[in-house]
């Protein structure tokens, strides 16, 4: 089959996660959207579509694969496929008739007739004109509308990846020095991990997936379901079911139903839980997000500008790409903090939101504007994972610094306004 992974117009409601990828690119199981697409459907070629801003970021780690490319669909009839659409275990799709796949009435996919391409058409607009004129029928799966849509479904994913995941990693045996309570076999580990003496593993709730070059350090408590990417290390944690660390990341402490796209340092003690981190995030030691409200009520989190009503009592925080935070600082119950932002501790609970390109200090939300020393800052954490920060990251980081101005600015002059009513 040959599909094109699309965005559509729900992309802001995924921030800040994917103010910095597509929608497409968000983790959810033992891999990325686009990926487990690509596997679900046995796609032989794949295909594109996202923000112009993207295109040119997104090539740089994915060279070969068509974007936003209309010559390349009018080649040969494509499936155009929605990429927040989960799609469930089982779900196929008949690409010999054209026709709609919908989700609770929302486009899941389009099977268009012949080699039908947009032809300088906004995606949604031209998709949606095939639904009004094409047959329609339901398919099984969920659309991930939001942040804590993406962490709810993240262990259901585990659970289902473990079979492909055994086939593409083979059946290492395990260990004997790692202790099991729960099927020995549930614990997945490619051949070149490493796992260290004294590393327990829970498979009573799931499996414990170990991708390649990882290393689990001694101590370490592995709650299945989760899955350990490749490079990252587990630094004597407690990783707890419903989790992923994407690669290359370092994480220590306790991590409980979250999800860390790569990149990123929770090295030393602390809690995380119920929380989605972007790429090249920090957070210092003894870094402390609260999940659940001391009243138990529902939780509420700024998306978009909006203040959403998310009907969970466990959301933690949602951090995006390059952001950081200091030593012992507190971050509250559904926080929003966006990319490249800077949160310090004041010893007291932090804002919930915190837009990009900005630094709390002394309890003060302030814009950074000295964006030079930012991505050299950037740069150098790059380098030290064998990255690096390209003119072309750049001028994208300057352009959404652009894009990002005025929401910053009303969210500071809100904030200077509480900050001055309590003052009085």
């Amino acid at each position: 089959m040959r599909i094109c992974i699309y965005e559509d117009s729900g992309v802001p409601w995924l921030e800040p996660i994917a103010l910095t990828r597509p929608a497409f690119a968000l983790r959810c199981g033992a891999e990325c959207l686009f990926e487990r697409h690509r596997r679900q459907f046995a796609a032989d070629e794949v295909g594109f579509w996202m923000r112009p801003a993207l295109v040119e970021l997104w090539k740089l780690d994915h060279p070969d694969a068509p974007s936003n490319d209309a010559d390349w669909v009018r080649e040969q009839a494509t499936v155009w496929i929605n990429g927040r659409w989960l799609p469930a275990a089982q779900t196929a799709i008949d690409a010999s008739a054209p026709h709609v796949g919908l989700v609770n009435g929302r486009i899941a996919y389009v099977v268009p007739p012949g080699n039908e391409a947009p032809n300088g058409q906004e995606i949604e607009a031209w998709l949606g004109a095939w639904r009004e004129r094409l047959p329609a029928c339901n398919v099984d799966g969920t659309m991930l509308d939001y942040l804590w849509n993406v962490v709810d479904q993240n262990g259901a994913c585990l659970a289902e990846d473990a079979d492909w995941f055994r086939v593409e990693h083979g059946a290492r045996p395990l260990p004997p020095h790692v202790a099991v309570t729960g099927p020995a076999e549930q614990v997945i580990i490619a051949d070149d991990a490493e796992i260290q003496p004294f590393v327990y593993a829970d498979t009573r709730g799931g499996p414990v997936l170990i991708d390649r070059g990882a290393v689990i350090h001694s101590f370490s408590r592995l709650e299945g379901p989760c899955y350990v990417g490749r490079g990252s290390w587990v630094v004597g944690a407690k990783l707890r079911a419903g989790s992923t660390i994407g690669p290359a990341s370092r994480v220590g402490g306790e991590i409980e139903a979250s999800i860390i796209q790569g990149y990123s340092n929770k090295y030393h003690e602390g809690f995380l839980g119920h929380s989605y981190l972007g790429e090249w995030v920090n957070l210092a030691a003894a870094t402390q997000t609260s999940d659940l409200r001391n009243d138990y009520d529902l939780i509420r989190v700024y998306v978009n500008g909006q203040r959403i009503a998310t009907g969970r009592n466990k959301i933690g925080s949602y951090i995006g790409d390059h952001t950081k935070t200091g030593l012992s600082a507190l971050l509250n119950t559904g926080s929003s903090i966006g990319a490249f932002a800077s949160v310090l501790p004041s010893g007291s609970l932090l804002p919930t939101l915190v837009p990009s390109f900005c630094q709390v200090q002394h309890e003060q939300l302030q814009e950074v504007w000295d964006l030079r020393k930012l991505f050299a800052t950037a740069a150098r954490v790059m380098q030290r994972r064998g990255k690096s920060l390209t003119e072309m990251h750049r001028d994208f980081y300057y352009d959404l610094f652009e894009a990002t101005s005025t929401d910053r600015a009303k969210t500071i002059r809100d904030s200077e306004r509480r900050r001055l009513r309590r003052s009085v």
